[in-house]
């Protein structure tokens, strides 16, 4: 079961070589980055050089470094205190998993304080990491191109808040653009006297000036990156009741973003903090971000808008990746760098996927990389309790940390890789997420799922084909045609799969076997 394709001669077809094996990417196996922002500090570490690696470390601690920054110049004393004793515990924690260099940054409250640069060497003397102060338009390029890490080729604007300020980046065609910056992180706005009237001027009267640096950019794609965006995301689907609470792509408008913003403005905010799991010190900053919101999208006029859970941290990470990986698609790299670490047949799902791609003739490129994806991950979650894979494999689709997937595509990927592993599925147990899909993608999912139950009953090996499959959609007939090595896999369990995939075709099963070359 541990065989491996030898990959430099193996033809990779639509999938391309896989790139996590080579020396460029290697390097990028862990990668540990300290972000010192504002309100809070984070470690987040980096697992595995896939296109969408995942977070194998990831620690918060809310300092607010940069609270009442805009009335004394300096930094927080007990925020200072405990930002430091924050990176010292990082330092320790990256030592212990053998992450060194550590990368590290620090954005506006440092770079703005006055004693912002004692603070610096304090660090570096205290705990030997090397803070880099970066001034607004980096951290708008780097939010940007983390962005781009879940979005390659993205197009549209980017909005990063933080606590004491706000940045926009344009990209076109997956390049970084125009950039700028702004004092509208809601730490600073609480500095404003005059209460909330004047807080709202201050706002429109900021948020035109970024207007008309930027350019037009009316009509266009919307990102938001900062956790006060995601916040108020999180509580736009305890509003909405939306089923599915993963913030990376979910999707709003305008007209839901200024109901989200009144439905804020009416509530008890403990009470909804806790319904949202919302930090304390989070929350506070919820109705000065909401204000910021609503004058955005007034000026800015976006054609939609997306949740973006990468910012600067993942744009750092983009920024160590060699071109090549940076130009892939990041669902299909993650799933490869899943299926390779976790499967019993590491290879395998390129070869399914050519077994199942027949009965798919009009897919286009968007949902063929959903189904590609489904063959790499349709071995990964065996070690699962039998009882529950099925749950388990919808559970991982629908929430794990996969970039390059809109909500709906997750519920279609978990959905597919249930049925690969039982054809009884309790739908009124699903009922809230399978609403996502219509009734088409629901029907293709079950065959997909189907097919892949089928094809993994049909192991020769890891880049050997067991046959094809002849989908006839006028003669509603479904031919499997097996190689002579993989007729002894066409067991009674095959077989019953293979009924039950022509059934959910509504087709004729029929077999047949392909005779030996030396026939």
């Amino acid at each position: 079961m541990n065989q491996q394709p030898d990959i430099e001669n193996v033809d990779w077809g639509p999938f391309g070589r896989p790139l996590f094996r080579d020396a460029a990417a290697r390097g990028l196996d862990r990668v540990g980055v300290i972000d010192v922002g504002s309100n809070s500090v984070r470690l987040v570490v980096f697992d595995g050089a896939a296109r969408s690696p995942a977070y194998f470390y990831n620690e918060k601690i809310m300092c607010a470094l940069g609270a009442g920054l805009s009335e004394t110049g300096h930094l927080n004393p007990e925020g200072r205190m405990r930002a430091l004793r924050a990176i010292a515990r990082f330092a320790a924690l990256a030592e212990g998993m053998g992450i060194t260099p550590l990368t590290a940054v620090a954005t506006a409250a440092v770079r703005e304080a006055s004693d912002g640069n004692d603070f610096r060497d304090e660090v570096l003397r205290e705990t030997g990491i090397k803070l880099w102060v970066i001034d607004g338009k980096e951290e708008a390029r780097l939010s940007a191109q983390g962005v781009l890490l879940g979005w390659p080729g993205s197009y549209g604007l980017v909005c990063d808040i933080g606590g004491s300020s706000m940045e926009l980046a344009d990209l076109a065609e997956g390049r970084v653009g125009r950039r700028v910056t702004s004092a509208l992180g809601p730490l600073k706005l609480r500095g404003i006297k005059g209460g909330k009237k004047a807080v709202k001027a201050y706002v429109r009267e900021t948020m035109a000036k970024l207007h008309d640096d930027m350019g037009n950019t009316t009509g266009m794609r919307l990102f938001l990156v900062g956790g006060s965006w995601r916040a108020i995301a999180r509580i736009d689907m305890e509003r909405r009741g939306y089923p599915l609470t993963v913030l990376h792509e979910y999707r709003m408008t305008s007209r839901r973003i200024g109901n989200t913003a009144d439905y804020i403005r009416k509530s008890d905010l403990q009470e909804l903090r806790a319904r949202c799991n919302i930090s304390d010190s989070r929350m506070q900053l919820v109705p000065l971000a909401a204000i910021v919101l609503k004058e955005l999208m007034r000026q800015f006029k976006p054609k939609d808008v997306a949740v973006s859970s990468y910012g600067i941290r993942e744009g750092m990470l983009f920024e160590q990746m060699p071109r090549e990986l940076r130009d892939r698609d990041p669902l299909i790299e993650a799933c490869r760098f899943v299926e390779a670490k976790d499967a019993r047949l590491p290879g395998f799902g390129r070869v399914l996927y050519d077994f199942v791609k027949p009965l798919f003739p009009r897919a286009n490129w968007q949902r063929k990389r959903i189904i590609k994806a489904a063959c790499l991950l349709h071995d990964v979650s065996w070690r699962a309790h039998p009882d529950y894979r099925a749950e388990v494999t919808f559970d991982n689709a629908t929430r794990a940390n996969l970039g390059g997937l809109k909500h709906y595509e997750r519920v279609l990927l978990g959905f597919a890789l249930m049925n690969r592993y039982t054809s009884k599925i309790d739908s009124t147990r699903y009922a809230d997420l399978l609403a996502m899909l219509n009734e088409s993608q629901i029907k293709e999912a079950e065959i997909l799922g189907r097919a892949m139950r089928l094809g993994a009953m049909l192991w020769v090996n890891a880049d050997e084909p067991p046959g094809d499959l002849k989908w006839s959609p006028k003669s509603k007939t479904l031919t499997l045609t097996l190689t002579e090595r993989a007729r002894p896999l066409f067991g009674e369990v095959a077989e019953s799969r293979f009924g039950n995939l022509a059934g959910a075709l509504e087709a004729e099963a029929i077999v047949k076997f392909k005779k030996p070359v030396n026939a």
